[in-house]
């Protein structure tokens, strides 16, 4: 079996921490047998080194090894690009073409982001797991296929899995052997390490002096959260190298490149809301809205109690907590009898229209009823009624209030609000 150090040499790995060491020795281990493996870790911790080595070890090493983005992959065509289709199986199909679950074969295939494949696709390579079978789209004919599947994700899985976006019976089929890769600010120890590694190349690559830190510019670097990892650090490196005239940088120059121009960040929280926010919030909208059907229920029984038997104290009493919620629990004050004489207004009788004769010429006088809806408004009831009394009593307050049962200060706060 391969060292670890022997390993990291072979492909370039920077680093003593034990929580990267440990990860390297679960790789060579895991190396020589077929078992699916799932890379985990944060972006830019540099998961794609461990399938390499995986494969390199592997009985596989002279097959094909094909990485594959699936994040970068639009979602209607990764089905053909991993399985493949035949010639006419969508617009554009103009040949038969092999996936790279059929290219592979023999080999290993490294699915990275595979956290962002559509479900229907994870069905398909849920079937590729269980038993090396897969189909071509457009195809009826099961092909089979002997690959090693190494995934790679950055997502929380579990938390995929709970809102629905990832198949649980997948993630334990491809994480047999969970690798887990730590994040840089958890490496301290390799972080300056991994600065001088990559400033020395760049040095190299642009044929100037190689860039040294100051120990207070080394401090800053250790304390500073990485939240891009190897990749931030790499860039800033770069940056560094290219820029900067005096090849001695000092705490003020490096902190210069970092984004919040502070050595330390707080820890990245995400705002985004899940699926299950968002179900709670529905929920909360659908008994508002069932809350408020039911109170257009009770205020139609109200109108029409009122319509017919009139503002009694029985009408009162057993409306009693309507009135309250539409006026508040105001049964002490002025502005509840006033209330009370709003609801009077819909108990005025009203004086029956007489008939109207209609006369005509015609030797056939053909008569046709309209039998209209009665609207249950409150507010066109209160309109009505309140523009007939006022035309009634030719524009006198006092007399229409009278006549409608309410104090003139009431009707007269009426005619402000339905604009008369």
């Amino acid at each position: 079996m391969e060292s670890i150090q022997a390993t990291k040499q072979r492909f370039g790995i920077i680093g003593n921490s034990p929580s990267l060491n440990r990860a390297i020795e679960k790789a060579i281990q895991v190396a020589p047998t077929d078992i699916s493996v799932l890379v985990t870790g944060e972006s830019g911790v540099g998961k794609e080194s461990i399938p390499k080595i995986i494969h390199s070890l592997s009985h596989r090493k002279h097959g094909k090894y094909i990485a594959v983005n699936c994040g970068a992959i639009p979602e209607g065509t990764i089905d053909s690009e991993l399985f493949g289709h035949e010639k006419g199986a969508f617009t554009g199909a103009t040949q038969t073409r092999s996936g790279y679950f059929e290219v592979a074969d023999g080999g290993t295939i490294f699915l990275d982001e595979v956290g962002e494949l559509p479900l229907t696709t994870q069905v398909r390579l849920l079937r590729v797991l269980e038993n090396g079978e897969f189909i071509k789209v457009g195809s009826s004919k099961v092909q089979k296929t002997n690959v090693r599947i190494v995934a790679a994700t950055n997502v929380q899985m579990f938390e995929a899995i709970k809102n629905e976006k990832f198949r649980e019976d997948l993630y334990y089929r491809l994480s047999t052997i969970d690798i887990h890769l730590p994040p840089l600010r958890d490496r301290q120890e390799d972080i300056h390490l991994l600065f001088r590694k990559f400033a020395s190349d760049f040095a190299l690559k642009y044929k100037m002096p190689t860039i040294k830190l100051t120990d207070d510019a080394v401090n800053i670097l250790l304390k500073f959260r990485w939240s891009g990892n190897i990749r931030q650090l790499r860039n800033v490196a770069e940056q560094v190298s290219v820029l900067e005239q005096n090849r001695t940088i000092t705490a003020d120059t490096l902190r210069h490149y970092l984004p919040s121009g502070s050595p330390s960040l707080p820890a990245v929280v995400k705002n985004t809301k899940s699926e299950s926010d968002f179900s709670s919030e529905r929920e909360i909208l659908y008994k508002v809205l069932f809350d408020m059907k039911a109170d257009l229920n009770d205020l139609k029984k109200l109108t029409m109690e009122l319509m017919k038997a009139g503002n009694t104290k029985d009408v009162q009493k057993s409306n009693e907590g309507l009135i309250d919620k539409i006026y508040g629990n105001t049964q002490d004050t002025e502005d509840y009898e006033e209330a009370l004489e709003d609801l009077q207004i819909l108990a005025i009788p009203q004086k029956p229209k007489e008939e109207e004769t209609v006369v005509t010429t015609d030797k056939y006088h053909f008569a046709e009823e309209i039998e209209e809806e009665e609207t249950l408004s409150l507010h066109d009831k209160e309109l009505e009624l309140i523009k007939k009394s006022l035309e009634r009593h030719n524009g006198k307050r006092k007399l229409a209030a009278e006549e409608l049962g309410i104090s003139e200060r009431t009707l007269y706060r009426k005619i402000k609000q339905f604009d008369l």
